[in-house]
């Protein structure tokens, strides 16, 4: 279980542990939630807010999320390298 913050997110995906993000409901403009619905729309995480954990937590099907793919930094690198014409 994680307060949902994106770097945590992705370092617990990227480790092949299952991940229940808690949203903070109260902040404003939430980009929390928005990056929670879609990790759970893709099937690595399950979400909820501080008051659905007690619930989530007794309903939860860990086995239903998928494994997160493993990061491709040489393709990121490949793109810097043609955005700045070194390619």
């Amino acid at each position: 279980v994680s307060l949902l913050g994106a770097g945590s997110c992705l370092e617990t995906l990227e480790k092949g542990k299952p991940l229940i993000v808690v949203i903070n409901d109260k902040l404003m403009d939430n980009h929390q939630l928005e990056l929670a619905k879609q990790l759970h729309r893709d099937g690595y995480v399950l979400y909820c807010n501080c008051s659905t954990l007690v619930e989530t937590l007794q309903s939860m099907d860990l086995s239903a999320l998928k494994p997160f793919p493993p990061g491709q930094p040489e393709k990121f690198a490949l793109f810097l390298d043609k955005v700045f014409g070194l390619q």
